[in-house]
Formats: structure tokens, sequence, C-alpha cells
């Protein structure tokens, strides 16, 4: 069989028409999409939807149809992505020297851009929808949970490692009177977050959070742990380690994979997350084992599947102010990022976690958020 009757017989047990008429249909422009698809699997297709080779209307639906079927396990790629696999098992992609690049490529791309896409507060991780209208409120009450689950009061000192542009420190110190350490490694993101702290008690460092030294009340990190690799989830584990009092708490907020792996797929490691990779439930505890305890394990996958559609539908409305800057094919970059991401949260290979943690001998602390 040739390779456009592969995949088509492929996408068919997903649901999924070429030139159908349903949203989650694809419409074909270009011939070699069958073969490239094949041949290079995740990165072809999402270089080929960024070149105009196809499109498809619903493709947050597109793709919860082929995960959900199983299809991305059906194409195997060619040498590259075999390549590509074991150059991620045996190297640190995810050094102090590598550790910049995902600053300068992805989160150094506008404050603008983000402004326009994300809720008020800047906030870049999953909302939390259970009582939540609006993204807004939905952040708010995701930033409000964190709070709780580290039981936060007045004057507590609170390291936070990784901290976007500050919007849990922010409201942890407006709200909370806390005393707020941050590091990032985004100078975009240091520069504004600067700015929106200014006069609060919190101090954001461009710094990376292996160089982090003293001791605090609480450790959080919300959305770091993607970028860390798992050459190196010990040695973040180390950090937190060091950094927490013996009676603190610890808090992790992080997408997460169902199975272990070593890298992210070829088209989100080229154009938007450079050497990240989700952690798996057996690496996280691997890394934790003999450091800590863990507390509680919340699962709020399906409420990034809502977060996303909501920062696609502020970025699509916006676009026109950006066109002339970012240009056509960013667009399509931009759209198959955050309505492939939403479709991975839908088909459920992939979930969103909060881990409770505590150094082995003290109190059991009350962490847990209906």
């Amino acid at each position: 069989m040739n390779a456009q009757t592969i995949l088509t017989n492929l996408l068919a047990e997903a649901g999924i028409s070429v030139n159908g008429k349903m949203l989650w249909d694809i419409q074909v422009h270009d011939d070699r999409f069958y073969q490239r698809v094949l041949s290079e699997t995740e990165l072809g297709l999402g270089e080929s939807y960024m070149d105009g080779w196809w499109d498809c209307e619903a493709l947050d639906e597109f793709i919860h149809r082929v995960l959900k079927a199983g299809i991305d396990k059906k194409v195997k790629g060619n040498w590259k992505t075999s390549l590509y696999v074991l150059q991620t098992r045996l190297l640190n992609r995810q050094t102090k020297g590598r550790a910049s690049q995902v600053g300068e490529q992805h989160y150094d791309l506008g404050n603008d851009l983000y402004q326009a896409m994300l809720d008020s507060r800047l906030n870049y991780t999953s909302a939390y929808w259970k009582n939540a209208k609006t993204l807004d409120e939905a952040q708010v009450a995701k930033l409000e949970m964190v709070c709780q689950k580290i039981n936060l009061k007045p004057e507590m000192t609170v390291l936070e490692l990784g901290c976007g542009w500050g919007s849990f420190a922010k409201y942890a110190a407006e709200k909370y009177g806390a005393k707020i350490v941050a590091v990032n490694i985004s100078k975009e993101q240091v520069k504004l977050g600067r700015e929106l702290c200014k006069g609060l008690p919190v101090e954001i460092r461009q710094q990376d959070y292996r160089e982090v030294e003293g001791k605090y009340d609480a450790v959080v990190s919300i959305g770091i742990l993607e970028h860390v690799g798992f050459k190196n989830y010990r040695t973040y584990m180390e950090v937190v380690d060091r950094c927490l009092k013996d009676d603190g708490i610890a808090f992790i907020h992080t997408i997460g994979s169902n199975i272990s792996t070593t890298c992210t797929n070829r088209w989100t490691n080229k154009y938007i997350f450079p050497n990240g990779m989700l952690p798996s439930i057996s690496q996280i505890a691997k890394a934790m084992e003999g450091l800590f305890v863990m507390e509680d394990w919340h699962n709020i996958g399906p409420d990034y599947d809502k977060t996303l559609m909501h920062w696609y539908q502020n970025f699509n409305n916006a676009w026109p102010r950006f066109q002339e800057k970012y240009g056509d094919r960013f667009y399509r970059m931009w759209r198959f990022y955050l309505l492939s991401s939403a479709g991975g949260f839908r088909a459920r290979s992939q979930q969103l976690w909060q881990i409770v943690m505590t150094k082995p001998g003290r109190m059991q602390p009350d962490c847990r958020v209906s």
C-alpha cells in the first residue's frame, strides 16, 4: 500500500476522514503530507500543518481522536526519530548551559503576546475550574488552592522555583503577607514580574533553580518540572530538600506523562519547549525516595483542556494585532501547539498533577482541598 492509503486507513480507525465534512476531518492540500507524516511522525504532522499542507477546523478534536485511538503508536517514523530518542537517553539535555534555551525561544517571545492570551494575572499553567466561570476566576482558584495546600500564613518564607511573571508570588504576598524569593531563567518574565510585584515582599531573581541556597517554610514549583529532565529529577529534589526547613511543606504543580519517557516529541522540542519532557509517576517517586513523604497527589488534568481552549480563543481574537509582527507561519504553529495540547489532555494521554511533600518525621499537614 502507498503512504496515502496507509495513513487514510489509520485515520479511519479514529473516525477521521480525509477531505470529509466533520469538523475533526482533515483537508489535505498537498499529497506529500502522507509520506511526511509516516516518515517523521509528530514532527512531520506539525511541520506540514505549519507549511499549509493540510487544515482542520477542530484541530483539538482531531488530535483527541488520534490519541484516544492510539494511532500515534502505530506510526514509528524513520531513523531520525530513533536517533533523537537515543540522544535524549544518553545526553543531559537540561544542563545549566542549555537551560536558558527554552527561556529565549519560548518565554521571551513577547510579553504582549502572553498578556493577550493569558488571564489578567499572567498565569501560564492550568487553571482550576471547579467553581469558576471565567479564566480569571479559575486562575485565582488555582492560586488559592496552592496557598491552602502549603498552609500559607503571614510572614511565612516561600521559595518558588520557576515563577513565570510572578503571578503566584504576587498573590501570596498580597493576600497572605508571605515573603517570596522566586527564580526564573527568562529575562523577559523576570523584568515584567519585578514590575508587577513592585512594593511587595517579593524578590525575583534571574537564576537557575540549582543555584538557590537558604532555608524556607515552603518550596513551591508551578510548571518547572516539565523543564528539569529525567537526568536531573533527583537534583531537583535535592535542591528542594536543601532549601526546605524540617517542618516545611514542598509543593509541585506539573504536567505528567502516563508512561516514563526521556523526551518530548520532536515537533514540540523543535518549536515550543526545547529540551522539555514530561515526568511520570515512577520517575517522580524515584527522585523523591528517601527525601520526602508524599502527602497528597491530586490530578486535575481535564482542567488543562478547558484552560488551553480559553488561551486559544484569546490568542485567536487578538491575532490581528500580532499578525504583522509574527507572521502567518507563527500563527499556524501556535494554533497547532495550543489545540493539540488541549486534545492531548482531552484524550487523557497526559495529566496535571499537584503534589504535596514533607520531610520524614514531621506531623502530617492538612493539605487536601475539596
